[in-house]
């Protein structure tokens, strides 16, 4: 899968699932099944329900995505 196919999309952490998934529900209402991104596990970012966050969702499967950032807390 190339970087230029890839659909960037925010959204908040509702649920933590075992093995570091998450479920996020996006802007427009959807829920959307994540896991973490390799360069956030190696840096160690933890993630919590309520934490806003980065997606990226391939155009072959819109229900699971990837979350490559963290949005700080205001």
């Amino acid at each position: 899968m190339a970087k230029d196919d890839v659909i960037k999309v925010d959204g908040k952490v509702i649920e933590a699932l075992p093995s570091t998934t998450f479920r996020v529900e996006l802007q427009n209402g959807h829920v959307v099944l994540c896991h973490i991104s390799g360069k956030m596990r190696m840096h160690n970012i933890k993630i919590l329900p309520g934490d806003n966050v980065q997606i990226e969702l391939t155009p072959y499967s819109l229900d699971k995505g990837r979350i490559v950032l963290r949005h700080p807390r205001d």
